[in-house]
């Protein structure tokens, strides 16, 4: 999804937001520190397989995944990162790695940490790995209705 593309679907249900660009970044806290964003407000996306399906999860850029808590959570047998060449087809004109948390415009389950919902805004990339879109959460909430779950210890 090209920036065109979300600033369009942003625009038509009348959304609020801002682009930023930033120096080219390819981990959250390079991106945090980039866009002079808190890492508590930048939500970096990541692809998991649940016992084989494919699941997008959304969370704080400062946190990172508890396997074992989402193993317990999902009752599943498997939990694993989805390797780069196992997803990229699915977010065509999208930097590897660097998806938009819409999983629901890509046919994937979003499942997002209730800390993001701490903040007023969320910061994401929007495709590629030199462009945020900062936006108010409850707006994205709405637009993308994502199932509200811990994915991290504290």
């Amino acid at each position: 999804m090209p920036i065109e593309r979300l600033k369009k679907i942003l625009d038509e249900n009348g959304i609020k937001y801002v682009c930023l660009k930033h120096s080219p970044a390819y981990t959250a806290q390079e991106i945090a520190a980039s866009a002079h964003i808190s890492g508590k407000e930048l939500a970096k996306t990541v692809i998991l397989k649940l016992d084989g399906t494919f699941a997008m999860v959304v969370l704080p850029a400062s946190l990172m995944i508890d396997f074992e808590l989402l193993r317990d959570t999902f009752s599943a047998t498997h939990v694993e990162l989805a390797s780069e060449d196992e997803f990229k087809d699915l977010f065509p004109n999208c930097e590897i790695g660097a998806m938009p948390p819409f999983g629901n415009l890509f046919g994937i389950h979003v499942y997002v940490a209730p800390e993001l919902a701490d903040d007023e805004y969320i910061a994401f990339n929007a495709g590629s790995h030199a462009e945020l879109i900062q936006m108010k959460y409850v707006d994205f909430e709405d637009l993308v209705q994502p199932q509200e779950l811990r994915l991290a210890l504290a």
